[in-house]
């Protein structure tokens, strides 16, 4: 297996640790039983804990940048076709990227703590907030880093409220309403 192969499916069963058991939870030996690897395989590539948290921080940017890829004709933008795909991304996070979810918020609070993860969860966000920035430049915004900034807010707070808040799980129809009167409000044209 490939190194790069090898560090991802430690990653995501770094993920999974963390989901499950919370940050306490994340030891070498869990990461390894989780990925179904040899004791000390986790080691050799993430040498100290913090390196393990970084490890497993790094891993959870990467899906999310690579998840975050909406499937929508750039060409021709339209509200409600990013609605679409932006509600897809949001129920995707809230079910299936569940774990992944989970993770990120235990790991996000952990970056107050700690300034090296904190550089890397910042890296991340402002990727996020750059894809942001394209889709809302593209349906028209004339602010585009406040609407970005008011986009991410947005999925943010309903996919918290969804997986770690107190509100419902929304069905499909009613995160594509929420999303296009989102994209509304960050110069969407209807």
């Amino acid at each position: 297996m490939p190194t790069s192969a090898r560090v991802a499916r430690l990653g995501d069963a770094a993920i999974e640790v963390v989901a499950r058991d919370g940050l306490r939870g994340l030891t070498h030996r869990a990461v390894d039983s989780e990925a179904g690897l040899p004791a000390g395989s986790t080691s050799y590539y993430a040498r100290t804990r913090g390196a393990l948290v970084e490890l497993t921080f790094g891993r959870i940017v990467e899906l999310d940048v690579e998840h975050t890829e909406l499937d929508v004709d750039h060409s021709a933008p339209d509200v409600d076709e990013i609605a679409l795909a932006l509600a897809d991304l949001l129920h995707h996070s809230i079910t299936a990227g569940r774990s992944r979810t989970l993770a990120r918020y235990e790991l996000a609070l952990e970056a107050d703590r700690r300034p090296g993860l904190r550089a890397v969860y910042d890296r991340g966000g402002a990727r996020l907030r750059d894809r942001a920035a394209e889709v809302v430049v593209s349906l028209g915004s004339d602010a585009p880093r406040r609407h970005a900034a008011m986009l991410v807010a947005w999925f943010d707070g309903m996919l918290f409220d969804a997986v770690a808040g107190a509100g419902p799980v929304l069905t499909q129809a009613e995160l594509v309403e929420c999303a296009r009167d989102m994209l509304r409000a960050c110069g969407g044209r209807a």
